[in-house]
């Protein structure tokens, strides 16, 4: 009986350690002076209706996802939302916009109103950096 009970401990813990690493993504490294930055537009800025939004990056590249090389990635808008989680793949939704072929510049619609927009740079499989690449985030003004 206690083999059984024994086993059967051992079971569940490695079950559980298994599903810790399996939500745990690796993080792929960057450079400590990498940063992204908004070069358009402005922190404070007032938009209208569709408006262009550039991104840029210092000590750091551009890879479309799924290519996996070293001090690249590619760009996340996060839109009204803080950053995700920094050990799990960035969300694929309407507040956080992938720009997985590896542009640096795309156009956005957001309704009238105020709303906060960064950047944060993800791997080939969208999973942020160690340490994060980001942008400060800014805040807008849609009319």
């Amino acid at each position: 009986m206690r083999s059984n009970a024994l086993v059967a401990g051992l079971a569940a813990g490695l079950v559980s350690l298994i599903a810790v690493t399996a939500t745990a993504a690796e993080r792929r490294p960057a450079p400590k002076d990498a940063y992204a930055y908004i070069g358009w537009p402005n922190d404070g800025e007032v938009v209208t209706g569709r408006f262009k939004v550039w991104l840029g990056l210092r000590n750091f590249g551009v890879a479309p996802s799924g290519v996996d090389r070293p001090n690249t990635g590619h760009h996340h808008l996060i839109i009204d939302r803080d950053l995700p989680p920094l050990d799990e793949p960035i969300p694929n939704d309407r507040n956080h916009i992938h720009l997985g072929g590896g542009q640096t510049e795309t156009f956005l619609e957001l309704p009238p109103g105020r709303h906060t927009i960064q950047l944060l740079m993800g791997d080939f499989d969208h999973v942020p950096h160690d340490p994060p690449v980001t942008s400060k985030r800014i805040t807008i003004t849609v009319r």
